[in-house]
């Protein structure tokens, strides 16, 4: 049975190899080196509290995917503005993992007053990433052409839009 609750210390482990794994085989991200616990502890207490969230999907006692709202930018003028990401583990895709985890991110995002609209940054050629957002009301909002290089490719990204 497959659980969507908020991220613990613990969890952090599968969470890096969550992501790591992207880092080497995958375009979800355009980072290119392996993090370290280290590096991503720094990540998981940006959202251990306040709105910036990190839910875990756990099933059967492990973590095997997550989603987390993000600070978009630096600058003030962003404050109510937050970037979505999710990441489902290689061997638990095609389950709806991903579904789950934006339905219990979007809702939180809904309940805070503090967060405006949603923002996704999505590699170009993640047609399902992209078909999941405009399910849930993500709006395009352009695409920058060839903006990132990745396993010898250049990439595009596309930005999708939520006001919740």
């Amino acid at each position: 049975m497959l659980t969507i609750r908020k991220a613990r210390q613990e969890d952090l482990p599968s969470l890096l190899a969550i992501y790591n794994y992207e880092i080497e085989h995958g375009t979800a991200t355009f980072d290119l080196n392996p993090k370290t616990l280290e590096e991503r502890q720094k990540w998981f207490d940006l959202h251990s509290g306040g709105k910036y969230l990190l839910l875990v999907a756990e099933e059967d006692g492990e973590a095997v995917g997550y989603a987390s709202l993000s600070p978009y930018r630096e600058w003030e003028a962003y404050a109510q503005t937050v970037e979505l990401s999710i990441y489902v583990d290689a061997a638990h895709r095609r389950k709806g993992i991903g579904d789950q985890l934006m339905q219990a991110i979007l809702t939180y995002a809904r309940e805070r007053d503090d967060i405006y609209t949603v923002v996704s940054v999505i590699t170009g050629d993640n047609e399902k990433s992209i078909r999941m957002h405009k399910k849930y009301g993500f709006e395009d909002c352009g695409r920058l052409k060839e903006v990132g290089m990745k396993f010898g490719r250049r990439l595009d990204v596309v930005n999708l839009q939520l006001f919740v």
